[in-house]
């Protein structure tokens, strides 16, 4: 195990790489956390390549500042979020009086689309984990670019470029995120410490809740813009929040469910699942 210091924006943190030693690799939580830390797990890279892929995930541990990177340098590089961008957006929704709540049904406008399930009228209790993408299109027309840019901004969301196609910006672009910055969102919604009404926090939360096992519960949601994979959210444990996001270069629909068996597995060799 090595240890660095050095400066991330203006804070002093410490860096520790854990290698593998006699074919054991040390874990992430082997020593008690030091504030503020960054653990570098490079050799949970297979964890990726054994499945044929080549990604990054971040686990941040929101009690105490504490990032685990595997992958570092693709940790701290932006992507577009895909559907990962329905978590701020069934925020903002809620918060700019789009939907009065999230059991209110949007239409999804009658056309064919990609995925069948999509051809129906959905509340964003059902869409964001059915990542319908025409009813949060719907739902963008009714917020708008104004308030758009006004809540990337006060959310601190990637790097809050929406350009001017108000129902795809989060699909193609402009707006890009990294794994770090997907991490310590969610976990300041996890802890209801993002710039908006306790409320519509606490609604986001239920909507994103997937699974409790054995006093741990998972919350979540799944991205893909035909190019990267995201999955991204945190687990709540012995009064902890550890949040976490991954990414992965992913081009056929067929490699989805990867996302997820990915994350889970890092999530149990890190001791959180």
């Amino acid at each position: 195990m090595m240890n660095f210091i050095h400066k991330q924006r203006g804070v002093t943190r410490r860096t520790v790489l854990v290698s593998c030693l006699g074919g054991l690799a040390l874990t992430a939580f082997a020593e008690a956390p030091t504030a503020g830390e960054v653990v570098l797990r490079e050799d949970l890279n297979p964890v990726f390549q054994e499945r044929g892929f080549a990604g990054t995930f971040v686990l941040y541990e929101a009690n105490t500042d504490r990032l685990v990177l595997v992958n570092a340098k693709r940790a701290e590089e932006r992507f577009v979020p895909a559907s990962t961008f329905k978590i701020p957006n069934s925020l903002i929704a809620l918060e700019t009086g789009a939907v009065k709540d999230v059991d209110e049904v949007i239409p999804y406008g009658g056309k064919p689309q990609l995925i069948k399930a999509w051809e129906k009228d959905m509340a964003m209790r059902e869409a964001l984990p059915a990542s319908n993408v025409p009813v949060y299109q719907e739902l963008a027309r009714r917020i708008g670019l104004e308030q758009y840019r006004a809540w990337l901004e006060r959310l601190d969301y990637g790097n809050r470029e929406i350009g001017t196609v108000v129902d795809r910006f989060w699909l193609d672009g402009p707006l890009k995120i990294s794994a770090v910055e997907q991490a310590k969102f969610v976990a300041r919604l996890a802890q209801g410490k993002l710039d908006a009404s306790a409320e519509a926090q606490a609604q986001v939360r239920e909507i994103l809740r997937l699974e409790e096992n054995d006093g741990a519960v998972l919350y979540g949601k799944t991205g893909w813009d035909q190019k990267v994979g995201w999955w991204t959210g945190w687990v709540e444990r012995e009064g902890k929040i550890f949040a976490f996001s991954l990414n992965m270069p992913m081009e056929k629909l067929a490699d989805a469910p990867k996302r997820i068996e990915i994350g889970k597995a890092l999530l149990a060799k890190l001791g959180v699942l």
